[in-house]
């Protein structure tokens, strides 16, 4: 036993802890300091839980939703997996339309390939305006003498009004654009051909074509020419960059559709008469 306490005493003497500098080291920590720490941890949460009450609630922002939810395209412009052939089939005729419209637009600028004689093109699709037609039948009406002339020239003004006013209300549904980016001229703002499809110089060239070979006698090479004419005013305004190449055809069919209207609602000649007078303010209900 006093062998042990010796070894005791001498380590307490080695120990460096037990000197007066270090013997605040030893100590525990006071009461005070600690109840203040706990204190002071205590009252930290209450404020942080009181601002967690009073401060409403985070609503994510629609810019974060948008950045959070991904972004749905819409159904139009995903790539159809399976098309149908009817889709196959249209798409391929509509690039096919497109394109070679584009390659027929030789005159469509004066820097175009056939620039040179794009006036006398400009010339020939004016012989198809509508503004042409009703002013120069408006001319030959008061001109003509025959009950039969006037009877054919009311017949052809009323399928000139007609033509127009169909083609442009079903250019106004449509509005496509032509193949080439073209302002309209104040003649076409007056015809209301603004847009594309139908053709409405072709349309007209189509109907008024088949309306003098079906009204007039006129030899075998006038109507060879007369039909040449009605297709070269067509092409005129591909060629020209106005319009695509089904525009010009479905412009065709549909003039054939206002003749055939035409037929079935022909005009007599006593209507007529009707009609010149009111038109010249010399028609009486009294006669």
């Amino acid at each position: 036993m006093p062998i042990n306490q010796s070894r005791t005493r001498a380590r307490d003497r080695g120990n460096v802890l037990g000197r007066p500098e270090f013997l605040s080291l030893n100590q525990p920590l006071r009461s005070s300091s600690g109840e203040n720490r706990g204190a002071f941890r205590r009252v930290g949460q209450a404020k942080s839980h009181q601002s967690q009450q009073s401060d409403p609630p985070h609503v994510p922002t629609d810019g974060a939703k948008d950045r959070k939810e991904p972004q749905r395209m819409p159904e139009e412009d995903c790539m159809q997996l399976n098309p149908s052939f009817k889709g196959i089939a249209m798409n391929s005729l509509l690039a096919i339309d497109i394109h070679l419209s584009k390659r027929l637009g030789v005159c469509a600028y004066t820097s175009s390939s056939w620039g040179s004689v794009r006036s006398m093109v400009t010339l020939l699709a004016l012989t198809g305006h509508g503004i042409t037609w009703i002013c120069g039948t408006l001319v030959c009406l008061t001109r003509s003498n025959t009950l039969a002339g006037q009877e054919v020239l009311v017949n052809l003004l009323l399928a000139l009004i007609l033509d127009i006013m169909t083609v442009a209300g079903v250019q106004k549904l449509v509005k496509r654009k032509g193949p080439w980016e073209m302002s309209p001229g104040l003649l076409d703002y007056v015809a209301m051909d603004v847009y594309s499809f139908p053709a409405a110089h072709a349309s007209r060239a189509a109907m008024v074509s088949k309306f003098l070979l079906s009204h007039l006698v006129l030899a075998v090479p006038l109507r060879i020419l007369l039909v040449m004419w009605a297709f070269l005013v067509g092409l005129s305004r591909v060629l020209l960059g106005r319009h695509h190449v089904t525009d010009m055809a479905c412009g065709f069919a549909l003039g054939l559709l206002h003749f055939s209207l035409v037929e079935m609602v022909w005009l007599s000649s006593s209507a007529c008469q009707t009609l010149i007078s009111i038109g010249t303010l010399s028609w009486s209900p009294f006669r």
